[in-house]
């Protein structure tokens, strides 16, 4: 049986009074003891670090005012931090915000962008644009990871430069300074993958490159997890069940990859939240969505949001804790801090909430 209780709040990254733009959709990088966390908020892009492992953060600096950021379900903006100390950021903004009944808020011709720091993320210049072709990821939904080398960015992104829905990507030798010509990652043989599904991107140990999305195969909106990095790269679905539905749920997932190649995923599929622990059968955890996973020796812990605003964290061990003050809140993001301990972060009527699970 499960089991639920509260968890204290680390620290609470409130905007400036009076917050006209709240903050959403955090994401976390750890390297040793640096811990680097980038948001939104309206059309800027912001970035916070902790210097104790995540217990306390810094004020926020803006790294850069947009005339549109791509925001919510999962967009916004990602950061790396390079093995020389460089931080790298980025999201996918526009001129202006796009009009019309499927507009959703988006840039109107969304490019991915990235940004660097070599004074800890105190100023920031802005470095390329990662899609060659103008406007084709303005669906606004993208993945970065940095490889094993600490020195070489991967990116992939929902891509719309052609008809139908396909992956693209990008790396960077330069530290995200240039990146290379764009190349076709993977689409699908029914003409289109989930349409805005959010892609997940990791690097293993072992210097390969991993990524997982949201298909459509036969009707079915399944996740899959390929290997770019393999000789014959093959999509492979995650889970025995599928999903047949007409219609983009707006919703990913996360994945990892162990040193032996060993791949664990966590998604959602209809109301349900399913953990694939390294290539075994799913085990539905909970009813809810929005999908976070992080993992270390321990094992895996999945986080979601349950009943539509409470987020709720699934430990290695099995038992299930409500994260922060059960406020409003949702869209959980997980790093490993080391062998034992994740940190958490989350948005919060307009804050962005973290925590330690130990």
């Amino acid at each position: 049986m499960l089991w639920i209780t509260l968890l204290t709040l680390a620290s609470s990254i409130q905007p400036p009074a009076p917050a006209t733009a709240p903050y959403r959709q955090p994401q976390i990088a750890i390297a040793g003891k640096q811990v680097a966390m980038v948001f939104g908020g309206g059309s800027s892009v912001y970035f916070t670090s902790s210097s104790d492992n995540g217990a306390t953060f810094a004020a926020p600096v803006k790294v850069a005012e947009t005339g549109a950021l791509a925001l919510g379900r999962h967009r916004g903006p990602r950061v790396a931090i390079l093995r020389d100390g460089t931080l790298v950021v980025s999201a996918i903004a526009g001129e202006k915000v796009a009009t019309g009944p499927h507009a959703h808020g988006l840039p109107e011709a969304g490019n991915l962008l990235t940004w660097r720091s070599t004074d800890h993320g105190k100023t920031w210049t802005r470095s390329a644009t990662i899609n060659d072709v103008p406007g084709a990821a303005r669906e606004g939904l993208h993945a970065m990871t940095l490889a094993a080398d600490g020195k070489t960015l991967h990116s992939v992104w929902l891509d719309l430069r052609d008809k139908g829905t396909k992956l693209y990507g990008s790396k960077s030798d330069d530290g995200g300074k240039t990146w290379a010509k764009n190349t076709l990652v993977y689409e699908s043989p029914d003409g289109t993958i989930c349409q805005c599904c959010h892609p997940s991107l990791t690097a293993d140990t072992r210097g390969n490159i991993w990524m997982m999305w949201r298909n459509v195969i036969g009707g079915n909106r399944d996740m899959y997890v390929l290997n770019t990095s393999a000789a014959k790269p093959e999509a492979v679905k995650q889970g025995i069940g599928t999903w047949p539905l007409n219609a983009c749920p707006m919703d990913g997932g996360a994945f990892a990859v162990d040193p032996d190649g060993k791949v664990s995923s966590a998604w959602r599929r209809d109301g349900a939240v399913f953990l694939a622990e390294r290539g075994a059968a799913e085990v539905e955890l909970g009813k809810g969505k929005d999908v976070a996973m992080a993992r270390n020796k321990r094992g895996s812990f999945v986080a979601w949001t349950k009943d539509g605003n409470v987020p709720v964290v699934r430990l290695p061990e099995g038992g299930v804790k409500t994260l922060g003050t059960g406020a409003a809140g949702g869209f959980v993001a997980m790093a490993a801090i080391d062998g034992r301990r994740v940190l958490a972060a989350w948005e919060s009527q307009g804050s962005i909430e973290t925590t330690i699970l130990e």
